[in-house]
């Protein structure tokens, strides 16, 4: 592995004001210093802009604090080749985090167009970049860390997951667009000799996350005196993971680059890895409302006699969803060491109180 020092680079980020990037970009400004990040993200109203304005405007807070280091947002969508050439062209960037996708399993059965531009070609236009990044002999991309996901596992009934498992039968689109981007960076880091990391997130949750995910979408709708679905009839197990101990593993593989290696042929051999970055740890999705509810009670979210039964309904799995998720991250602990500390109940607390805060007493 090839030790990285974040000090004086430039970041580029790819969906900077989405959950991840918007955390990951805060919590470089923060800990890093100087570093100069540059981020690109669409602001697609796939889900509430309002909450990606918010992020935004934090992280420019944050970085008014910090005069030796620098940001800049670019509005773009990745699957724009011209914007993304230029973008490396005016930065040059040392490393490069491509967090922009289209998300969601569901959406994905009905909207697959988004997934092919975002998460294929726009995808294909980062590694194209990197390539080029080594053009007349120059430095280029030290490290190309990406966005994969534990969807990739489909039904695999074997858990907990593992990036040695096999997984050639996704069961949506959106998998199906993962597994190739990390069959992609393989091609290219073996091709083109970019140092790669994969990082298959599970269930990441926290404030000011994404609104399609499960703990939030059950939150808008027992505010507005509708019941939620409880699929699988409440037979579902999922890895949740806290958003700042996703951030932490973020950090810490940004700074740990496969080695380039030649083999005996001559030609490189791909520097190249997936990591799973999870909790480890297996929640049923009834003990998670539980906790939700009283967390939402505590925030005052929800009123103290509010009826949960009468808001609860359990239903058959939904198409392109998965019973359980469950990661093994040895090999992230053994190369990084890295493991999650944030309990679930921790973050759901600080889930509502930011629900609280923003929507209850108007944040914006």
């Amino acid at each position: 592995m090839t030790t990285i020092d974040l000090k004086n680079k430039t970041i580029l980020v790819t969906g900077g004001i989405g959950f991840i990037g918007a955390n990951l970009i805060l919590e470089l400004l923060k800990t890093v210093s100087p570093i100069h990040i540059v981020s690109v993200d669409s602001r697609t109203d796939y889900y509430d802009v309002s909450i990606k304005d918010w992020r935004l405007a934090e992280i420019k807070k944050e970085a008014a604090l910090h005069p030796e280091s620098s940001f800049t947002f670019v509005l773009g969508d990745i699957a724009d080749s011209a914007l993304i050439q230029q973008l490396f062209a005016d930065h040059q960037p040392d490393l490069v985090v491509n967090l922009a996708a289209q998300a969601g399993v569901r959406y994905s059965i009905t909207n697959p167009d988004s997934y092919v531009q975002s998460n294929l070609i726009g995808f294909y236009n980062i590694l194209e970049a990197c390539r080029h990044s080594y053009d007349n002999g120059v430095k280029g991309v030290e490290h190309l860390v990406y966005a994969s996901s534990s969807s990739v596992y489909g039904s695999n009934a074997k858990v907990p997951y593992s990036t040695e498992d096999k997984v050639d039968n996704p069961v949506s689109l959106y998998a199906a667009t993962k597994k190739s981007n990390e069959l992609m960076a393989h091609a290219y880091s073996k091709l083109y000799n970019i140092p790669s990391t994969g990082l298959r997130f599970f269930t990441v949750y926290g404030p000011a996350g994404r609104p399609d995910m499960a703990y939030f979408g059950f939150t808008n709708k027992l505010l507005a005196d509708q019941k939620i679905q409880i699929f699988n009839y409440g037979n579902c197990k999922r890895d949740f993971t806290y958003i700042d101990d996703i951030v932490e593993g973020v950090k810490r593989v940004m700074q740990g680059a496969p080695d380039k290696k030649t083999g005996a042929d001559g030609l490189p051999i791909p520097p190249y890895a997936v990591y799973n970055i999870g909790n480890s740890h297996q929640e049923n999705l009834l003990d998670f409302v539980d906790i939700l509810q009283q967390e939402l009670i505590r925030a005052k979210v929800l009123p103290e006699d509010y009826d949960f039964e009468a808001h609860k309904e359990l239903v058959a799995m939904q198409p392109g969803d998965v019973p359980i998720t469950y990661a093994d991250t040895e090999p992230l602990e053994r190369d990084y060491g890295f493991k999650p500390r944030t309990t679930l109940r921790e973050g759901l607390r600080r889930f509502a109180e930011w629900y609280q805060e923003f929507y209850r007493e108007g944040a914006l």
